[in-house]
């Protein structure tokens, strides 16, 4: 992602958060050509390839099936996203295009085939970019071997959700906490399909609380990962959602013998939705990461207003207030579309009803709040406006620490950098800091 548009970073992760159109509205076409048969040829089976995106090539998988007529499937590894099923595919001739519809974006491929080569060019949001795929799978490596863990499963009534366990090499019973991700399409790891690259740091976070007796859950959002069959079509979703769906898991967890207790870490948009999930649940502790303290119309604002000219910063901060006030905003300027398209509005206007320094008040529980000295998206005083509204809550400030949880230099650029970089250990001090907080909790002995 180019450093320009990494300044939204928060704003458009909190949006593109894993919707679509339901999967059961794949539609196909059959080819249209006079030669038919012959002249689809070859194409049905696995492709794979790269979007070829400047300096930052993107891996892709496709694959391609011929019935009464045309469907079809594309995987991107490094994004966690798989077998995610197109709205169309049309093949006339050697012209081959698909697409597929994401957070009511309509993204498209039209390509030509060549032998065992299809070629031509994606498109998303205006921009395009061309693409190549070969005949034939491509080695997956660590993402099968990612595949692997032990899954547990809440039902709900968008559907099943899957969720990763980590548990301790000793026997339990053993305390476990549900790990929540933050915002936009985010996986169980911690790793975003609007950033390029891994950063791993929920993976990191469960693994090293296993090493501390502490068993943990973890899972992708709707529409990531294993969660995909579960997506909600953007203009039907709602913030309590994701409330309900930690509610679910916290639920499930308090009914297995293996959990001794049962607490919460959310991380940056997961702040707020465990802080929901812990007022109405069984919890015994909760942790904040990166969590904002204000309405997210407010840190929404701050986000934007920092690389806006002054006209589109007036009408952001009207769109705000009226979405605020429940008012569908129908006059939206196109550059501010992708953040205010009329299908999100009323997921957002949801999420400003919550303000995190009330909710943290209804909590009765042992609380952390953590926060990093370089988070370039949710500053420090989000944790200190937290505290304020809840006194005996603990605060925990970590000098480098960033908003992917790793130690960070000062420049952007290089802090920006560790969003890819799953070699990166988690930032000295996160761990030691929530296992000492558990252990004075009484959560853990």
């Amino acid at each position: 992602m180019k450093g320009k548009s990494i300044g939204l970073l928060f704003a458009i992760m909190l949006l593109l958060v894993g919707c679509s159109s339901k999967s059961d509205q794949n539609q196909t076409e059959q080819a249209k050509s006079e030669d038919g048969e012959a002249s689809t040829e070859g194409i049905a089976g696995s492709w794979n390839g790269s979007i070829n995106v400047p300096n930052q090539p993107l891996p892709i998988m496709t694959t391609f099936e011929k019935g009464d007529g045309w469907s079809g499937a594309l995987s991107i590894p490094v994004q966690g996203v798989e077998d995610y099923p197109f709205a169309e595919v049309k093949v006339d001739g050697s012209a081959v295009s698909f697409h597929m519809e994401l957070a009511g974006q309509k993204i498209s491929f039209e390509g030509e085939k060549e032998g065992d080569t299809i070629a031509g060019t994606f498109t998303q949001q205006g921009q395009s970019f061309p693409f190549e795929l070969k005949k034939g799978k491509a080695e997956t490596g660590d993402v099968a071997k990612e595949e692997k863990g032990q899954f547990l499963s809440v039902d709900t009534n968008e559907g099943k959700l899957l969720g990763e366990l980590e548990t301790p090499d000793e026997e339990g019973p053993h305390p476990v906490v549900l790990i929540i991700p933050g915002s936009g399409p985010t996986d169980r790891n911690g790793n975003s399909a609007t950033v390029q690259g891994k950063n791993i740091s929920l993976k990191l976070l469960a693994e090293a609380l296993a090493e501390e007796g502490i068993a943990s859950v973890r899972y992708d959002k709707r529409g990531v990962g294993k969660n995909q069959q579960a997506t909600i079509p953007e203009k039907e979703l709602r913030f309590d959602q994701f409330a309900q769906d930690a509610q679910a898991w916290v639920n499930m967890l308090n009914g297995e013998d293996q959990f001794s207790k049962v607490g919460v870490i959310g991380h940056s948009q997961g702040s707020l939705v465990g802080m929901l999930a812990a007022a109405e649940a069984d919890v015994d502790a909760f942790v904040s990461l990166a969590g904002a303290g204000r309405p997210i119309n407010e840190v929404l604002y701050d986000q934007l207003k920092v690389n806006l000219p002054e006209d589109l910063k007036k009408q952001s901060k009207q769109i705000l207030e009226q979405l605020k006030a429940g008012e569908q905003v129908d006059n939206v300027p196109k550059e501010l579309q992708s953040v205010f398209r009329p299908s999100v509005q009323p997921f957002l206007s949801s999420w400003m009803q919550y303000d995190p320094a009330k909710v943290i008040q209804k909590l009765t529980i042992p609380v952390l709040l953590v926060n990093g000295k370089r988070d370039l998206q949710v500053p420090v005083q989000e944790a200190e406006m937290l505290q304020e509204a809840k006194p005996e809550a603990e605060l925990l400030v970590i000098d480098k620490m960033n908003h992917v949880l790793k130690e960070a230099p000062e420049d952007r650029a290089g802090n920006l950098q560790t969003y890819s970089d799953p070699d990166l250990p988690l930032a000295d001090g996160l761990v030691k800091g929530i296992v000492s907080f558990f252990k004075n909790a009484g959560f853990i002995k």
